[in-house]
């Protein structure tokens, strides 16, 4: 398998790889899956048809982590590990490990049939577990009664809520009767569907693979509709701030924020279900140009613009002074702590890791025998290359 340094697997054709390797209307630029490590990193800097995948989610990473530490540096934020940014380190975890696991998947699945089933697995994990970091930032930042600050006091976890005078109720919305209800599902309710996610999408790994880019694609939408009910909610009725304060005026680019955030999960969505452009002209985007690589780029746009939604909202609670909610609601909402932010993750992680394991075990039971028979062949078989 290891290669003399400078001489590097020869990349195949479709009719030379296992079908389970095959990509719809990829032609050419295929690595045999029977890589070793070193040989699977030096790909990424070769002209295959997984290397554009690569870099398409490496790359973001950067240009994430960049817009993502302004925060830290505004004037008036609270330390970096405050209570206050707990959901927002954990919405980080989940994107981190959302574009991490995505690179490495497209870059390392060569390995062999057993490693590019765990690999996609552990993508599929990665994504439901950024659902669900989502989700812990809009529900304290975005939730309908955010508009909190961080006391800083005695107990660190908890907001401060201070009342505007009453001549400022005009401006103020009523929060409906399913506010308790919501706040006591919703985080509960994002976990369950993540992890129904993470079934299903590694079910199409087995089964259902005809209509396997289509289940996968809305599987991951409903998410997107459970964790933006408090984005939807915000939309939908009045901000809890000020219409004189500078809080308002920030908050309302969230709008802009979240719409385009929404037109690049749909853009996503289109490519990974109708395989645009090589479906129309097969074997012509096979390294560079092809659906997937577009749909990395309007993902990570899509993240970008969430990202930018929530540094708004951020924003604005650090510029508040006041907590502007009608007298009759002002049961305290409980501030970020531990248990409900870095807790939530780690026990959905570990159920996600515990799915990952059993569907891993599973694929090596499947393509263990098969993946050594490939090796055996390999070796024997004359390929052509290109």
């Amino acid at each position: 398998m290891l290669l003399n340094f400078g001489q590097p697997l020869p990349l195949l054709r479709h009719t030379d790889v296992p079908p389970r390797v095959l990509e719809n209307y990829i032609l050419t630029g295929y690595r045999f899956p029977n890589y070793s490590l070193r040989d699977c990193l030096l790909s990424a800097i070769r002209p295959t048809n997984e290397t554009g995948n690569f870099w398409t989610h490496f790359l973001p990473l950067f240009i994430f982590l960049y817009y993502f530490m302004e925060v830290f540096g505004w004037e008036g934020a609270p330390h970096g590990a405050s209570p206050f940014f707990y959901p927002l380190w954990n919405y980080f975890i989940g994107v981190f490990c959302l574009l991490m696991a995505s690179s490495m998947a497209h870059l390392l699945n060569s390995m062999s049939l057993v490693v590019r089933e765990v690999c996609f697995f552990v993508d599929y994990g990665t994504i439901s577990s950024y659902t669900v970091g989502s989700s812990l930032a809009y529900y304290y930042y975005i939730h309908p009664r955010a508009g909190i600050k961080d006391s800083g006091g005695q107990n660190g976890s908890q907001m401060d809520m201070k009342i505007e005078p009453a001549r400022s109720l005009k401006s103020f919305y009523v929060i409906p009767d399913f506010g308790v209800l919501f706040e006591t599902l919703y985080i509960p309710t994002a976990c369950v569907v993540a992890i129904l996610c993470v079934l299903s999408c590694c079910n199409t790994r087995h089964r259902w693979r005809r209509h396997r880019y289509v289940i996968r694609t809305f599987v991951f939408l409903f998410p997107f509709l459970i964790s933006s009910t408090p984005v939807f909610y915000r939309l939908l009725t009045r901000s809890p701030y000020s219409t004189t304060s500078s809080s308002f005026e920030i908050s309302t680019s969230t709008a802009g924020f979240f719409y385009r955030h929404c037109l690049w999960l749909l853009v996503s969505a289109v490519f990974n279900i109708s395989k645009f452009p090589e479906r129309l002209s097969p074997g012509s985007f096979d390294i560079w140009g092809h659906s997937h690589q577009w749909f990395h780029c309007c993902t990570f746009l899509s993240i970008l613009d969430e990202l930018h939604m929530i540094k708004t909202e951020v924003r604005a609670i650090l510029l508040s002074q006041t907590l502007l909610l009608p007298p009759a609601i002002l049961s305290r909402l409980p501030g970020p702590t531990i248990a409900s932010t870095y807790g939530v993750m780690l026990l959905l992680q570990t159920t996600i890791v515990s799915i990952i394991v059993c569907f891993s075990w599973h694929a090596n039971s499947i393509y263990g025998p098969e993946r050594d028979q490939l090796a055996k062949e390999h070796s024997k078989k004359p390929l052509k290359c290109h």
